[in-house]
């Protein structure tokens, strides 16, 4: 048994087919954790769907009657890069509803995870780069409307700079946004975050783990969030197909567990989500996103 919730439902698969996005590794990733005795049923909790308030709060009413309706331009649903289908609208709402789930159980145990959710690239207005709703915006907004926190950080560590949040909170001064992310990558414009690290091309384990700590350290310091985000991109590993760093998995999972003790040192909150993962085996994405709950574990029991 873990010592804290984990958010899922089978309806978190986007129903891609055959699609550079595997998103049946939500469901994989649920099941790998039982298998390999990390978590057991009791370990998971069910979302249900954002409510349409939740999602107005961060998108525009004309995106989300868009979403609701089918009724997205050819232009829009190129720039989203996945074929839309009602399936597909109900999962990025469940997947709102998981984060705000999850936001709800890490007040009470110190950290949470949906197995799910990360869609940093989503815009108030519009979709794109496989994100139609920013279920962590929605979740951060729910939480503040709620009076549950007043300062949120988002940690993003997906290879592509987290533009969505980006645009969401520019003029908020509420929410802190962190990006690491390949510099010479998706997206071509990237709107600023409060601290943005863009790396070099083929940059491995020391050094992004050094610029990441660095700047984390000094932001939760300075802006002393009462919540943190976790944005837990698969997509640096060296084995990625839209991914140029040169990660390990045991990278991946130091910079997952650094970031877990730093907050949990300072008594803060941490909600992890998914993001990235295009490895040419799925199985190494599914291994890296379970070894970001066993690191979760490890700082927890670690603490006592």
């Amino acid at each position: 048994m873990l010592p804290f919730k984990l958010v899922y439902h089978e309806g978190y698969d986007l129903n891609l087919g055959a699609h550079i996005f595997p998103s049946q590794k939500f469901r994989l990733i649920a099941e790998q954790l039982k298998k390999q005795g990390v978590a057991d049923e009791q370990d998971f909790l069910r979302p249900e769907a954002a409510s349409e308030e939740d999602l107005l709060r961060v998108h525009t009413e004309d995106w989300v009657r868009k979403l609701q309706t089918g009724t997205l331009t050819l232009s829009e649903i190129m720039k989203l890069e996945v074929p839309y289908s009602r399936e597909l609208a109900e999962a990025f709402w469940l997947a709102a509803g998981g984060t705000i789930l999850a936001a709800q159980n890490a007040l009470r145990d110190r950290f949470a995870a949906n197995i799910g959710g990360g869609f940093h690239h989503a815009h108030a207005g519009f979709g794109e780069g496989f994100c139609a709703i920013h279920d962590v915006a929605v979740a951060i907004r729910r939480m503040q409307h709620d009076g549950a926190i007043g300062k949120a950080m988002v940690v993003d560590t997906d290879v592509h700079h987290g533009n969505g949040t980006a645009a969401i909170f520019k003029d908020d001064a509420s929410v802190f946004t962190l990006s690491i992310h390949q510099e010479n990558n998706y997206p071509g414009y990237k709107p600023p975050s409060n601290v943005d690290l863009g790396m070099d091309d083929g940059v491995e384990d020391d050094e992004y783990l050094y610029a990441l700590m660095r700047a984390v350290n000094r932001s939760l310091d300075e802006f002393k969030p009462d919540m943190l985000f976790y944005v837990g991109g698969a997509d640096p590993f060296c084995e990625d197909q839209l991914g140029g760093l040169k990660l390990s998995k045991g990278g991946l999972k130091r910079r997952d567990r650094q970031v877990f003790v730093e907050a949990h040192e300072r008594g803060i909150p941490v909600v992890s989500t998914l993001a990235g993962g295009y490895a040419r085996r799925v199985e190494d994405t599914v291994q890296i996103h379970i070894n970001t709950i066993v690191a979760a574990r490890e700082v927890i029991l670690a603490a006592g």
